[in-house]
């Protein structure tokens, strides 16, 4: 009788595949908390040609906020903050209005909404999480096509929640 040994690939291939068994969440208030936790606006900000400020700022239904600033701000690293839960949902009602779910997922060079576009310009890139849907936005500064009520939506992200306190230098 002769043994066969099973390739170490085949093995992770095998396992890879095998059935999982479903994790529950823990019982409690522990799913209310969950979805009072994750954010549910998102703004990302890119890097130019220059000196733009790269960061990343979120926060949740509850009014928790992050903050990770990359490079040309005044925080490098993380941070974070808190703010009333009445102007986050005050925030995603601009939102709501001003029609962010019909607006397309890409302004950026390479798509026809953009339109004309000039070089070396940063980007933002928002992502909102509002009754049951989530959109993401990418916005290159240099598309003249994008909506107005993009750039004031990005800019009231940057004001309700305070982000100036890390990025102005």
């Amino acid at each position: 009788m002769t043994t066969r040994v099973l390739h170490p690939a085949l093995l992770l291939l095998l396992a890879a595949c095998a059935p999982r068994k479903a994790v529950s969440p823990p019982a409690g208030n522990a799913a209310a908390s969950a979805s009072d936790t994750a954010a549910v606006i998102v703004l990302e900000r890119t890097a130019c040609f220059g000196g733009c400020p790269v960061y990343r700022i979120a926060v949740s239904r509850s009014g928790a906020v992050s903050y990770e600033g990359k490079a040309h701000v005044r925080r490098v690293g993380t941070a974070t903050d808190q703010v009333r839960a009445d102007r986050v949902d005050a925030l995603l009602s601009e939102f709501a209005r001003a029609g962010y779910f019909s607006f397309a997922e890409r302004y950026t060079p390479t798509v026809p909404p953009c339109g004309r576009y000039s070089t070396d310009s940063p980007s933002a890139i928002t992502t909102v999480r509002l009754n049951g849907r989530t959109k993401r936005v990418e916005h290159y500064y240099g598309c003249d096509a994008a909506p107005g009520a993009l750039v004031v939506l990005e800019r009231r992200i940057d004001e309700v929640l305070n982000a100036v306190q890390w990025t102005r230098h």
